[in-house]
This record gives structure tokens, C-alpha cells and sequence, in this order.
């Protein structure tokens, strides 16, 4: 355990920061969920319209460095890929 003050401050804030970005990796997975399971159903409306949510989610991890941008970029374009062959 630290005994000086700044480094009890750090593990502190690491905490709050470390469930904050646990926080916004759970909520992403789940829409990626819900959008894979749409297209599973094949349900492109759903689908489409979760796609949105998904790569809006995934913009934003990726500006707060939650996500690397490339991986983010990676991301949408495979799910974008599979709505694509499922609207074709």
C-alpha cells in the first residue's frame, strides 16, 4: 500500500478511471452483440439501424483512447461488411 499522498491519489484515480473505461467497453460489447444478432436474424432494418449506434460507439472509444483508432477502423469495416452481404 503507498504511503505517500500523491501516489494513494494515483491508485485512486487509476480505480475510477480503470471502471469508467470498463463501463464503456461493456456497453460497446453489447451493441455489437445486439447488431450480430440482428444480422444472425437476418433483420436488416435492426441491423442497419444498430450499425449506426455500433460505429458511433466505436468513434467514440476510440476518441478517448478507450479503443486504438485502427482497431475502431477495423471494427466498423468488418461489421459494415456484414451488413453489406446481408442487404445483398
Amino acid at each position: 500500500m503507498a504511503n505517500i499522498k500523491s501516489a494513494k491519489k494515483r491508485i485512486k484515480v487509476t480505480k475510477a478511471k480503470t471502471l469508467k473505461n470498463t463501463m464503456i467497453k461493456s456497453a460497446l460489447k453489447t451493441r455489437i452483440k445486439k447488431f450480430e444478432v440482428a444480422v444472425a436474424n437476418k433483420n436488416v432494418e435492426e441491423a442497419q439501424a444498430n450499425y449506426t449506434v455500433v460505429a458511433k460507439a466505436l468513434d467514440m472509444a476510440a476518441s478517448k483512447g478507450i479503443l486504438h483508432k485502427n482497431k475502431a477502423a477495423r471494427k466498423k469495416s468488418r461489421l459494415a461488411t456484414k451488413l453489406n452481404n446481408l442487404s445483398a
